[in-house]
């Protein structure tokens, strides 16, 4: 009988324990705030308390897909850059920014980044860029004229890029042409940035994409405005000279 009180005696006092245990641990209000002096992680992901993403953080080994509508899909393309990607309201991307820059053992540049604003559940409408590889440095502002989702969706984007493909390498231009003379494509509008020969540009262009007028300063400081028509022929110059 003693070793049966023993034992009795030795399992209430274990199980007092593990009462305060639970008291003191289990019981108490999760952490609402905390602070760091520094945290070392290889991506964040910031969510509603309903756990919707709202914004990611990554390195590159671990950087996401895209989000449409709460559903993440696979980007392989995108496995070579860092940074971070806006997501809205309803879980569908909405912007972001990458970045990467490596040499190579020949000495070869890849570089870049980008920070870019995508209209509603579609591409990017708005693009700040920088890129730097073997044989050119390139640094400018993109604004796209992007088509409503419910004209062209990101779905049919990568339809009619199947599609294309399908096509004879001498058919191709032609059917995207087609695409575009409909409205079912984003096209740029507005490109201000350096060119190849290390001068400064402002494109502004059509409905359609064509450059119909240029702002010009090259290199050596010449500076000169171009009017071209549809088929992007100059059609009038305006120099300091005339």
């Amino acid at each position: 009988m003693s070793q049966i009180r023993t034992f009795f005696a030795g399992a209430t006092t274990m199980a007092a324990a593990l009462a305060a245990v639970f008291a003191l641990t289990g019981a108490r209000e999760p952490v609402k705030h905390e602070r760091f002096d520094e945290i070392t992680v290889g991506r964040i992901n910031i969510v509603e308390p309903d756990g919707t993403k709202r914004m990611v953080i990554s390195n590159r080994a671990q950087f996401p897909g895209d989000f449409h509508q709460g559903k993440e899909g696979a980007r392989p393309d995108r496995r070579s850059f860092a940074g971070m990607i806006f997501v809205n309201e309803e879980g569908t991307e909405n912007g972001g920014f990458i970045q990467k820059g490596s040499i190579a053992e020949n000495g070869k540049i890849d570089a870049g980044l980008s920070l870019t604003f995508d209209r509603f559940r579609q591409d990017q409408a708005l693009q700040l860029i920088s890129t730097d590889g073997a044989n050119h440095q390139s640094t400018g502002i993109r604004i796209n004229d992007v088509p409503m989702y419910k004209t062209t969706s990101l779905d049919d984007m990568k339809k009619f890029a199947a599609e294309a493909e399908k096509l004879p390498a001498a058919e191709q231009a032609g059917y995207w042409k087609k695409l575009s003379d409909e409205g079912r494509l984003s096209e740029n509008r507005i490109y201000l940035g350096n060119t190849r020969d290390k001068g400064s540009a402002l494109s502004l262009k059509d409905a359609k994409g064509r450059t119909r007028m240029m702002l010009l300063v090259s290199a050596a400081g010449q500076a000169e405005i171009q009017m071209l028509d549809e088929a992007g022929k100059v059609v009038k110059s305006i120099t300091p000279g005339n």
